[in-house]
């Protein structure tokens, strides 16, 4: 690796150190979805609370239709949310329904597909067994039982685990503030008037998406020009964020002014520079108290570090585990030349036809201002720094973007 550069898993890991957990806040069930649960969650009643029917049919005693044809007398009905406050004796049943309230006495369900549904007396035409279609009180979970733990974030199954727990209000970790800024002359924002030699800034709206989708709040500060004055204006508005995320200007040319401007202001910058293709020149400092994050300009490049670090960072501030990065494996559909010093993520198609894993075929050409190719891909072909010449069919490391929320 060349000297001066960090690798893209210590680069991960020092990120994820500098930030910790945001503080609590509760918020109604029924916005919690996709939040980061901030306190561990028990049940605050039993289910069922008690015995209950799994089936329409009949409460008997087993003993009483162990010989069918058997008829036994109707004393009533257990319908869902009432019960029969009555007992089940010898000879007798009680018409009940699904989710209704076992009555004392009775220890089966007889489906009323297997009796002649009559009354006042019914026959069951079907021995039950003990405890047939008989769903026990806790069978689901018991008061007390932590079901859902600090540091998950809560999908639509949770929601409603949350809600049979009887948990209206949930602790959830506040969401990140991010603000992001553009720099260079030589981009504007979609819509705006076009110079000759200008481009239209991807990099915020694909940022701010992503930020989004990751469970953070994003504002954009706009886009910088390639001038002192401007960046300096510009990032006074990142007072209050706890992340700043910047695209551009963080490289060593005559207009790269970021660390710069920032270093004027107190930037202490931990490092500026990866072994990694795309996205060698991505900054990662604090300034005051926010963290700030120097991406690339380049729109490929600047995503993938997105992907990479950003997610690292939104994950580390929500209390959730892990490196934030999904990893999987796959088969490669093409050759590949030995890589050189840099860790290399390809970007490639991913499809489900291969006799094991799935195969992916990275993109012949994967220049870093490319987006219609990012876009398209289903998944990033990770090549180690000084891997040897890869053949077709040998098996790699692959990050599915479909497993990354927003990617």
């Amino acid at each position: 690796m060349a000297e001066g550069l960090l690798s893209v898993a210590e680069a991960r890991e020092r990120i994820r150190a500098a930030f910790t957990p945001l503080a609590a806040e509760t918020v109604a069930l029924s916005d919690a979805a996709g939040r980061a649960l901030a306190e561990d969650l028990a049940a605050r009643r039993t289910q069922p609370p008690t015995a209950v029917s799994a089936m329409d049919g009949y409460a008997v005693r087993a003993a009483d239709a162990a010989r069918v044809p058997a008829k036994v007398k109707l004393i009533g009905e257990a319908p869902a949310g009432g019960a029969f406050a009555g007992r089940v004796g010898k000879g007798e049943c009680v018409r009940i329904f699904t989710g209704g309230p076992v009555p004392d006495g009775a220890d089966a369900i007889v489906i009323q597909e297997d009796t002649d549904m009559g009354a006042p007396v019914v026959t069951v035409t079907e021995a039950p067994k003990p405890r047939q279609h008989i769903r026990d009180a806790g069978i689901d979970f018991a008061e007390g039982d932590i079901l859902l733990r600090s540091g998950r974030r809560l999908t639509a199954r949770d929601i409603g685990l949350a809600a049979a727990m009887n948990h209206p209000w949930v602790a959830v970790r506040r969401k990140p503030r991010i603000a992001i800024l553009a720099t260079g002359d030589e981009v504007v924002r979609p819509g705006d008037p076009i110079g000759p030699y200008q481009i239209v800034s991807s990099n915020g709206p694909a940022l701010a998406a992503l930020i989004a989708a990751r469970g953070g709040v994003a504002s954009d500060l706009g886009i910088a020009r390639d001038e002192a004055g401007s960046i300096r204006a510009l990032t006074e508005g990142a007072r209050g964020a706890d992340l700043l995320l910047t695209t551009g200007g963080v490289s060593v040319g005559d207009y790269d002014l970021v660390q710069k401007v920032l270093g004027e202001a107190g930037l202490a910058v931990d490092f500026w520079k990866i072994a990694m293709k795309p996205g060698k020149p991505m900054m990662f400092g604090r300034l005051g108290e926010t963290h700030v994050i120097g991406l690339p300009g380049n729109p490929v490049s600047s995503m993938v570090c997105a992907l990479l670090f950003l997610g690292t960072a939104i994950d580390a501030m929500l209390g959730l585990p892990g490196s934030g990065v999904p990893l999987a494996r796959a088969r490669l559909g093409t050759d590949l030349r030995a890589n050189n010093f840099r860790e290399d993520y390809l970007r490639a198609t991913l499809a489900a036809d291969g006799p094991d894993l799935p195969v992916a075929t990275p993109f012949p050409v994967q220049d870093s201002s490319m987006m219609s190719r990012l876009a398209e891909a289903d998944c990033l072909v990770i090549r180690p720094p000084n891997a040897p010449a890869a053949h077709k069919g040998d098996v790699v490391d692959v990050i599915p973007l479909a497993d990354i929320p927003g990617a």
